[in-house]
């Protein structure tokens, strides 16, 4: 597979193992794709196929056995831990199901943290999580801690956290995966709305027909093996 170099994410010959004892588990065989800047892209399949790991790959939280990927132009299976982390820091936003806010800070002091790591002041750092935190309607509780939020409030913030540093990709665990149908909505609605308005590139698993009707593109992924990529047609419904 030629890489574009339009592509924002280029995926080559992507094969992943892991041990379990005397045991070598393949999780992905070689996967191959590309998603153009500014896509709203769903990895959907079932538990166990291979979409989280995928995730944590491109998302440079852990290394593949061989195989390739760029992002914005960048071999990230070539970078040295250091290089990784900041790749982590400026480029990729991260949104979790589990929300993993800290539980002793506020809501703004969450949204802070990538800032906190970038090395950014004070003043700043407050200046900028207060407009996030307004960008998802949580303007006035941003000084209330996650025990005191909803779950949607609570991914609402962890949203903020993941857009704070404007990275060019945005990763997405089952993002809906801990709230109810409504809230599902409003969150997912949120996040395509962001990726139309900043022309960000959004990868999102899920194993939820609902949430890969908003994509442009759904990857689907089975034992590992990653069906033909198709732009979902509108109506379609995934099985």
């Amino acid at each position: 597979m030629v890489s574009s170099k339009a592509a924002a994410v280029a995926v080559t010959d992507l094969v992943q193992e892991f041990k379990m004892g005397d045991i070598t588990v393949v999780a992905l065989r070689s996967v191959s794709f590309e998603i153009d800047k500014g896509e709203f892209v769903c990895l959907f399949g079932p538990s166990g196929s291979g979409k989280s790991t995928l995730l944590n790959l491109i998302g440079g939280l852990d290394r593949f056995i061989s195989g390739r990927i760029v992002v914005e132009g960048q071999d990230i299976g070539g970078l040295d831990e250091r290089q990784l982390a900041r790749y982590r820091r400026e480029q990729v936003g991260f949104i979790f199901q589990s929300y993993n806010l800290i539980p002793t800070l506020t809501a703004r002091q969450n949204v802070e943290i990538p800032l906190m790591f970038a090395g950014v002041g004070a003043a700043l750092r407050r200046e900028k999580a207060e407009t996030a935190l307004k960008a998802v309607g949580l303007e006035r509780r941003q000084s209330h801690r996650p025990s005191e939020l909803s779950g949607g409030e609570q991914q609402r913030v962890s949203v903020a956290r993941a857009l704070i540093n404007t990275p060019s990709v945005v990763l997405a665990d089952e993002p809906t995966g801990n709230l109810d149908t409504v809230t599902s909505k409003g969150i997912l609605d949120l996040l395509k709305d962001t990726c139309r308005k900043m022309r960000q590139t959004f990868i999102v698993v899920s194993h939820d027909p609902e949430v890969a009707k908003y994509a442009d593109k759904v990857l689907c992924l089975r034992d590992g093996e990653l069906e033909k990529p198709r732009k979902r047609m509108v109506g379609e419904r995934v099985s």
